[in-house]
């Protein structure tokens, strides 16, 4: 029985990967044949797209060639690429099981981990002297990864009240950040246009530019979310964009930075209001259940904030963008405090009110 749904897990964990590796590899043999390559090297767009498809696990690489530096910036939204590839790999690996076990979450662990393994060792294969993912965070971000997709097939898992709540304010506070993105680049859309005219991409490379800016959406969306409660987000070392301060060095020539404001604005602090709402919202919720519903929806709503500001944050290759995105701490901190203020005016005033009243 084990080894049975080892050898079925294995295929579809296989195949799971090869759908998107080998797609990036055809992609990436095209562009090295396009550009040349000094070395003349057939294993460069090989490893060009294992680093790829790595990097869409949101891994990190260090640079050691005529750029030295850190890559950790990477788009939130090339992970669900992966994501869906072994949502649907798991889904068929069930199939092909017909039901040949007792506890589906034990399947799941198999799946996750055979697929860990295989992208850790991908990326010990694809280590370069002047390029290297970091091996050693492979096995936690993959194995998250396809262990999430893999709770999305087969039978539904039933998540609590709270972490049903936590996701809910997440998903309201994202909304917003993603209506706001959408207006500022349809009013900046002359600029983003000047830009992807400037860099001459090309047919093939206009398509890549376009994913890679679709990719970074969530990015840009976080960043925005940021500005709002107050902490505003970075452009490189040295860097603010708030409702305080707008202070920019030089800028990489992404069209997606057509959106940035162009002054700081203290009327932006007016959205701190719809955070604090959101924080209403969240004790009116939780009424119907305890005060411990409460909490604990109030510190996962911390806790998915504290990683979503990880996942917007981090290094683009070089020294002087060795700081873009969010601080994971400031940010979880404004979040955490305005929420709490619209928490306390739900919980507390209704007291305050009776008191007076006695």
């Amino acid at each position: 029985m084990l080894q049975r749904v080892l050898a079925v897990s294995f295929a579809q964990v296989l195949r799971s990967i090869f759908v998107i590796l080998l797609p990036l590899a055809f992609i990436s043999l095209i562009a090295w044949a396009t550009a040349g390559s000094v070395t003349g090297n057939t294993s460069d767009p090989i490893r060009a797209a294992i680093w790829l498809w790595l990097g869409a696990h949101h891994l990190p690489f260090h640079l050691n060639g005529s750029t030295v530096g850190y890559l950790s910036y990477l788009p939130i939204g090339a992970m669900l690429i992966p994501f869906f590839a072994v949502r649907v790999g798991f889904g068929k690996a069930l199939s092909k099981l017909h039901g040949d076990f007792h506890n589906i979450n034990s399947v799941r662990t198999i799946f996750a981990g055979q697929y860990a393994l295989i992208a850790t060792l991908l990326a010990l294969v694809s280590r370069s002297a002047n390029v290297s993912a970091q091996w050693y965070l492979t096995p936690l971000f993959t194995f998250v990864i396809a262990y999430l997709a893999a709770l999305t097939a087969g039978s539904r898992v039933r998540i609590s009240q709270a972490a049903s709540l936590a996701s809910r304010v997440a998903a309201l506070a994202l909304g917003f950040s993603f209506i706001v993105l959408a207006l500022l680049i349809f009013t900046n859309i002359s600029t983003f246009k000047n830009i992807s005219i400037v860099l001459q991409p090309g047919i093939l490379g206009s398509l890549l530019l376009f994913a890679l800016n679709a990719f970074y959406l969530p990015n840009a969306a976080l960043a925005i979310l940021g500005y709002f409660t107050g902490t505003g987000f970075a452009i490189g070392a040295g860097t603010l964009v708030s409702p305080f301060t707008h202070r920019l060095g030089e800028l990489p020539a992404l069209p997606l930075l057509a959106a940035l404001p162009t002054t700081s604005s203290r009327w932006a602090l007016l959205a701190v209001v719809l955070v604090i709402a959101l924080g209403a919202a969240l004790a009116i919720w939780a009424q119907s259940s305890s005060t411990t519903a409460l909490i604990q929806s109030f510190v996962l709503t911390l806790i998915s904030f504290a990683l979503l500001g990880y996942l917007a944050s981090g290094s683009l290759m070089t020294p002087a963008m060795s700081a873009v995105g969010l601080s994971i701490w400031k940010f979880t901190l404004s979040t955490g405090v305005e929420l709490a203020i619209g928490i306390a005016l739900v919980v507390l005033l209704p007291q305050i009110r009776i008191r007076v009243k006695r």
